[in-house]
């Protein structure tokens, strides 16, 4: 069950956010997963998650990633920058049924706003 758990969630990366794959057979409630993807593969066109770390408990998966993709159209806001950026994150999901029905996960946001130019480098912060 694990090891079926730990596929789902690697094609979740690998298919859904990687070549914008359709998710439905992995998710029970795939609209919030596709508004992310759509709304990512949009302003990273080119995006890529490479997944680092996956560990499986019971009905839980926890997943490392790191995405690199170049800033090429609108995000939350934010024109283009052109800037090719790298996020790291990790999220553990819950599965039932072969199917994720639960998320969490917490990305370095701070570390995205500054490589798009939203917010100064770590040495501009507090001068």
């Amino acid at each position: 069950m694990q090891d079926t758990n730990k596929q789902v969630v690697r094609q979740l990366f690998e298919d859904g956010f990687n070549r914008g794959a359709a998710i439905d057979a992995l998710v029970a409630d795939p609209k919030p997963f596709e508004q992310v993807m759509v709304r990512l593969r949009g302003a990273f066109p080119d995006i890529h998650y490479t997944i680092e770390e996956v560990v499986a408990e019971g009905d839980r998966v926890a997943v490392r990633w790191q995405w690199t993709g170049k800033h090429e159209g609108v995000f939350r806001g934010v024109a283009p920058t052109h800037r090719t950026v790298t996020n790291r994150g990790m999220a553990v999901f819950q599965l039932q049924d072969g199917r994720i029905t639960a998320s969490a996960l917490e990305t370095d946001r701070l570390g995205f706003l500054q490589a798009i130019g939203v917010v100064p480098p770590d040495d501009q912060l507090f001068r």
